[in-house]
């Protein structure tokens, strides 16, 4: 009976059917909902860890933490659980979308994806770690010295540091997406190298109005925030350059092979 659904689900030349579509998608969502779920309570197991390496970052400025409601450090502790389960589970996410996709792109199609996906997950991570040890410890060195000015001691919510945190680190972390968007749009012929080398000066500017808003108002820690983000900007640029002439080279090569074919019909 098996092996009768399982041909029904395939056309008589070779594609899948709606219905075995659908069957795909179903079985795919369910793995990424298991894996969801065993992430989930693995990280449970270990959020309490998880609050400790988050709250070492303020202890060192004299932090101190407390929770105002019965259920806020548990419901910490479950947000916690469901962000490391989503990215633990991002792979396997990942892996499912393309291998559902895969089959109806070309190689080409295929390996852009694949690298698109690899990049952006490594310049995510990149982000959450610059602002990890770079901007973090910055940021909360300069909040707690508002204390000094007046008789007030820091004792911070738990449930409103730990979600400041995961802000600043989305932030960072999409910022840092920056050059794997501007390759992306280049290849779809979207976006333009010459328009962010012209704009460079516009963007500049706001690169360091977005780092003094982000950031403690004091100018070191917002040159360390804006320079890299010049950085990821000036590389968006180089990555397009490059995505462009590749783009141009194809071009040039087919309409050469499209040449070589007029000539031998002649």
């Amino acid at each position: 009976m098996k092996k009768k659904n399982k041909a029904a689900a395939v056309e008589n030349d070779g594609s899948m059917s709606l219905s075995g579509h659908l069957r795909e998608l179903r079985n795919r969502i369910a793995v990424c909902v298991v894996v969801l779920v065993l992430g989930f309570f693995g990280c449970l197991s270990v959020a309490g860890r998880l609050v400790t390496m988050l709250t070492d970052l303020g202890t060192a400025y004299n932090y101190n933490y407390v929770y105002i409601a019965p259920q806020e450090l548990l419901l910490v502790y479950f947000n916690l659980a469901l962000i490391g389960a989503v990215v633990l589970t991002f792979p396997v996410m990942a892996y499912e979308a393309y291998a559902f996709c895969s089959p109806g792109l070309s190689r080409r199609e295929r390996t852009s994806i694949a690298m698109a996906l690899l990049a952006g997950t490594l310049f995510f991570a990149g982000g959450v770690a610059f602002a990890r040890f770079i901007s973090m410890p910055f940021m909360l060195r300069f909040l707690i010295g508002f204390t000094r000015e007046v008789d007030v001691s820091a004792s911070i919510s738990i449930q409103q540091y730990v979600g400041f945190l995961m802000t600043v680190f989305v932030i960072f972390g999409v910022v840092f997406e920056l050059p794997v968007v501007s390759v992306m749009l280049t290849s779809l012929g979207v976006l333009r190298a010459e328009w962010l080398s012209k704009g460079r000066r516009v963007v500049i500017v706001v690169i360091f109005v977005l780092a003094a808003i982000i950031t403690p108002p004091d100018i070191v820690s917002q040159i360390m925030v804006a320079i890299p983000m010049i950085g990821l900007y000036e590389l968006s640029i180089l990555l397009s350059r490059l995505v462009m002439k590749a783009k141009k080279n194809k071009a040039e090569d087919e309409e050469e092979d499209d040449e070589d074919d007029e000539d031998e019909d002649e």
